[in-house]
C-alpha cells in the first residue's frame, strides 16, 4: 500500500495550532469532522484517546501516529499533520512530535491497519525526510516529499 493510496493533500495540516495531545486528537477530530469523513467527532475523539490510554503513540524521533477503529467508515482515512514547535505527546524518547500521521480504519480492516501503521513508520525513521517536512513551506510541498519518499521503498 502506498501513501498516496491512503493520504490526499486535503488531508495535510500544514501547521498543527495545538500544543498538547490531547488538544492535537480534539483538532485532528474536528478536522476530520469539517470535511465530511466521519459524522461524529465526539466518537473520534473518544476512541483516540482511549487507545492513548493504552500508551502513547508517539514512537520517538519526532512522530505520533494516533489511530483508531471506527464503525462507521468504510476505508482508511488518513491525515498528516506537522508541528513546527512541536507537540507534548508523551512519546517513547520524551521528546516533542512534529509529525503527526492520524490513521482511522473500518472495524474489520485489521490487516490492512497495520500494513499502513508499518509503511508510516518506515517512511518517519529517515531523518532527511523528518528535515525536509519541516523546512518545506506548504502543503503541496510536504505532500510532495512524502510521496517522492514513499516511491523510494517497494
Amino acid at each position: 500500500m502506498k501513501i498516496a493510496d491512503i493520504l490526499t493533500k486535503e488531508h495535510i495540516i500544514a501547521e498543527l495550532k495545538s500544543s498538547d495531545k490531547n488538544s492535537v486528537l480534539h483538532e485532528l477530530s474536528s478536522f476530520l469532522k469539517n470535511k465530511g469523513e466521519v459524522p461524529n467527532k465526539d466518537d473520534l475523539l473518544a476512541a483516540l484517546i482511549d487507545r492513548e490510554k493504552l500508551g502513547s503513540t508517539g514512537i520517538g524521533e519526532n512522530v505520533a501516529i494516533p489511530h483508531a477503529k471506527i464503525s462507521t467508515i468504510d476505508k482508511i482515512i488518513t491525515v498528516f499533520g506537522r508541528s513546527q514547535n512541536g507537540v507534548e505527546f508523551e512519546s517513547l524518547d520524551q521528546k516533542p512530535v512534529n509529525f503527526i500521521c492520524l490513521i482511522l480504519a473500518p472495524e474489520n480492516s485489521t490487516g490492512q491497519h497495520l500494513k499502513v501503521l508499518a509503511r508510516i513508520s518506515s517512511l518517519f525513521k529517515n531523518p532527511s525526510l523528518r528535515e525536509s517536512i519541516l523546512r518545506a513551506h506548504e502543503i503541496d510541498q510536504i505532500y510532495s516529499i512524502l510521496i517522492d519518499e514513499d516511491s523510494k521503498f517497494i
